[in-house]
């Protein structure tokens, strides 16, 4: 089964299952009406770079691209994006994202964004916050996916998660 097939089947589930509970008064639910969403190819390798060239900045190790955590963070961007809002919960726990994914709680940090237009915008917005700053200078992380969804008919249009991992 490919990670794609669970990543839609997990995602119509958490669709299903917050728009069950949407009447339960349990927050906004996952469709709002925003409209269609669309996931950008962005150039990872480039981004962990910049990444990486940061972290060196500050006397830590590179990342590296993980396919399971770039699967992660498009799940992620593509939850916030139907949602037309952020939060760390519209696609389920992290911890419980991050154990579908492979990776125990430990060392695990996840930045979001809305808005930014470019990937070096969303990276200055997370350097200059301190809790996302943090999460991109774990010492411990060694892994990550990034990912950008689209929802042109929502507030803030572009929608950004980074998942990062350590061993």
């Amino acid at each position: 089964m490919s990670i794609t097939y669970i990543a839609r089947s997990l995602a119509a589930a958490t669709a299903l299952a917050t728009l069950a509970l949407g009447g339960c008064g349990t927050g906004t639910p996952i469709l709002d009406g925003v409209g269609p969403t669309s996931t950008v190819i962005l150039d990872e390798q480039a981004a962990a770079g910049a990444i990486s060239r940061y972290r060196a900045q500050h006397g830590l190790g590179p990342v590296a691209i993980d396919s399971r955590l770039i699967q992660a963070a498009s799940y992620e961007a593509g939850a916030n994006a139907k949602a037309g809002q952020l939060s760390h919960d519209h696609g389920g726990s992290f911890e419980t994202r991050m154990a579908s994914a492979g990776f125990g709680r430990k060392y695990t940090a996840e930045n979001l964004s809305a808005g930014s237009e470019t990937f070096d915008q969303v990276l200055g917005r997370w350097k200059a916050s301190p809790a996302h700053n943090s999460n991109m200078l774990m010492p411990q992380a060694r892994r990550i996916g990034i990912a950008r969804v689209d929802a042109p008919g929502s507030r803030y249009k572009r929608y950004w998660a980074l998942v990062l991992a350590g061993d």
